[in-house]
């Protein structure tokens, strides 16, 4: 069975061009949590410790109960199709947050109004996508 993933290596997603975030701001805590707060509460409370596959993959399982002795079978048939990526992250599309994964693609978040995210964006060694815009055009 073919296996798709959501992960990028030495790469930045820019905050989505048509955000009306001028500064990033925390998702607001909901109940159930949304999947924006379960985004931002794993990445970063462990900055570069997770890649895109298991933070998606992670929620989805929570959030559908999947049970301990499941996950290994699980995430192998979550991701024999194609699932959306962190560039349709509402953390990037909303919440005024860039996206970095490391070299090893390992993921952290950095808000848009910090020297962090633009030094990030000025480095001509790291690859940048912009997230998806949130309307279309």
């Amino acid at each position: 069975m073919k296996q798709h993933s959501t992960n990028y290596k030495n790469t930045l997603i820019e905050v989505a061009e048509d955000t009306r975030a001028t500064e990033s701001v925390e998702p607001p805590k909901k109940f159930p949590p949304s999947i924006a707060e379960l985004q931002h509460q794993v990445i970063s409370e462990n900055p570069y410790r997770y890649s895109s596959d298991d933070v998606i993959f992670g929620i989805w399982a929570n959030r559908n109960g999947v049970e301990e002795a499941d996950m290994e079978e699980a995430r192998v048939k979550f991701f024999s199709k194609g699932q959306p990526c962190l560039r349709t992250s509402p953390l990037a599309q909303t919440y005024g947050y860039g996206i970095h994964s490391d070299g090893d693609g390992k993921v952290a978040v950095y808000g848009m109004e910090t020297k962090e995210y633009r030094a990030l964006q000025d480095d001509p060694s790291i690859t940048k996508v912009q997230a998806m815009r949130s309307k279309r055009a």
